[in-house]
């Protein structure tokens, strides 16, 4: 016998294009199970979960749906009763930690919210069934490892609330900071300084969505390599820095 969150979980598996023996493999479930499940529990569980509707305010989901893909999960609760979200936000950004409670509270006012202390960050929660439903990119392991992408109503909200998304996406992964170089000036070496926003994620899919909406809203980048793996997203014209300074600003 297995339990209601464990089916969940195998039928996730599936739902991500793997196949029965794959997820068999994976789980130690049979493929007649699986193929049962598939029949009977999948269509139940849509049932008793029914769409949420829209978040209540797209603003606010559009800056949610950044923090999240960058630094959030949807997990199940032990019992199978329900899903929790949580958004890690680094201690040393108290700002942050305001910004993406208030954000929850936007999208969906009647729940509530809780902080819960880990070393060096806080987890932003909160917990409801539905949870699942307004973030689909959900799913078992990490987000690097399966496919990344924006449902057409999830779409719409992003290009309608580009900088709200893209102001998630930095405030969760990643960061203005000042460069500097130096300069030969007539004889003389001086040393000059310039912002710059970084943008890290592993995920070529979640990287993909930024650097899509950086295009739309005329924003230069460049990718950068760590250890010759492109995971970095540059901008530094002075132009573009002078963009994202007036929509997203440094984390605080």
């Amino acid at each position: 016998m297995y339990d209601i969150s464990t089916r969940k979980r195998a039928l996730a598996l599936v739902a991500q294009g793997r196949s029965l023996n794959s997820v068999s493999r994976e789980t130690g479930i049979s493929r007649a199970a699986l193929r049962s499940w598939q029949s009977r529990i999948e269509p139940l569980l849509r049932m008793a979960s029914p769409d949420p509707g829209p978040p209540a305010d797209e603003h606010a989901y559009a800056y949610l749906l950044g923090l999240y893909l960058g630094d959030g999960c949807v997990s199940p609760h032990p019992r199978g009763t329900g899903y929790y979200l949580r958004i890690a936000c680094a201690d040393a950004w108290p700002g942050l930690i305001e910004q993406c409670r208030d954000a929850i509270k936007k999208v969906r006012p009647a729940l509530g919210v809780y902080l819960m202390q880990r070393e060096g960050c806080t987890m932003v929660t909160s917990y409801n069934r539905r949870w699942p439903a307004l973030f689909p990119q959900h799913g078992p392991g990490k987000k690097h490892e399966r496919r990344i992408a924006l449902e057409p109503w999830q779409q719409e909200i992003v290009d309608a609330h580009p900088w709200q998304f893209i102001r998630g996406l930095i405030h969760s992964d990643g960061c203005r900071i000042t460069n500097w170089t130096t300069r030969l000036v007539g004889g003389e070496c001086k040393r000059y300084e310039y912002p710059r926003y970084f943008f890290t994620n592993v995920s070529d899919d979640i990287r993909r969505l930024y650097t899509d909406t950086l295009d739309k809203l005329g924003v230069e980048w460049t990718q950068c390599t760590r250890n010759g793996t492109p995971f970095n997203i540059s901008v530094a014209k002075k132009a573009s820095v002078a963009l994202l300074d007036t929509h997203v600003g440094p984390k605080y």
